[in-house]
């Protein structure tokens, strides 16, 4: 397991300090270090990240409002000086609240805490699909249902939960990760372009300035992370 990280601190010795605990951990890996949540959402826009340690009292947008208005959040500890911001990051779904100076030995019981988390939702999720060579079923709305692996155009992540996009029907929505849906997935059928999208290689018709487009007016886009492998499928593909 590999949980990807971002460090957000608007102090350069602070975010340094947390950087370097990220690379101590072996199941932990280091995307970015940010030195405001700005930066930070340029780079959750292109990549997929699982983890953010951010500081709250930062300039121009703190780290709680910051999370706030994350659509799709990952797993967020907060590090900070200031004691009296502990409940409010609890009511955000915090996994952790770190209060500076932070020791590795804290540290790691907070990686070790979303590590724990990740692996029984993963379990969990496991048991929301079942996949076979030609079709899955997937537990929606208290139902089991069948769906064809051919009629999946592309799969989106909403939040805590994926929404199957299919042919000639309604998508379909069940609560698990893209992540989780996509290891179950064939490999040489389906491709992770995005971090909020996988889609059905096969159903690619029309590819505009690094976005896929379906049904002529859905754009799904190619971030920089996935670029080069979805480009080798068009290399071998595409005439």
């Amino acid at each position: 397991m590999s949980i990807r990280c971002i460090a957000i601190d608007d102090e350069p010795l602070a975010v340094k300090k947390i950087a370097g605990y990220i690379q101590k951990v072996p199941f932990l890996e280091l995307v970015a270090e940010c030195r405001s949540a700005a930066e930070a959402m340029t780079i959750m826009d292109t990549t997929d990240v699982q983890l953010l340690f951010i500081d709250i009292n930062m300039p121009d947008i703190s780290g709680m409002d910051f999370v706030k208005s994350l659509a799709n959040k990952p797993y967020i500890v907060f590090t900070t000086a200031y004691s009296e911001y502990a409940v409010e990051g609890f009511q955000v779904e915090a996994v952790d609240y770190l209060l500076k100076p932070i020791t590795f030995t804290n540290f790691l019981k907070a990686a070790n805490k979303v590590k724990n988390l990740i692996e029984l939702t993963a379990n969990n999720q496991k048991e929301s699909v079942k996949t076979t060579a030609n079709h899955l079923f997937v537990k929606s709305d208290y139902k089991l249902i069948r769906i064809e692996l051919a009629d999946i155009k592309y799969i989106e992540s909403q939040h805590e939960y994926i929404k199957i996009h299919l042919i000639n029907s309604t998508p379909v929505m069940t609560q698990m990760s893209l992540k989780s849906i996509e290891e179950q997935l064939p490999p040489d059928r389906f491709m992770r372009v995005h971090r909020s999208y996988v889609v059905n290689l096969a159903k690619i018709t029309v590819i505009e300035r690094n976005r896929i487009v379906f049904d002529g007016n859905i754009y799904i886009p190619v971030s920089e992370q996935y670029k080069e492998k979805f480009q080798e499928y068009i290399n071998r593909n595409f005439v």
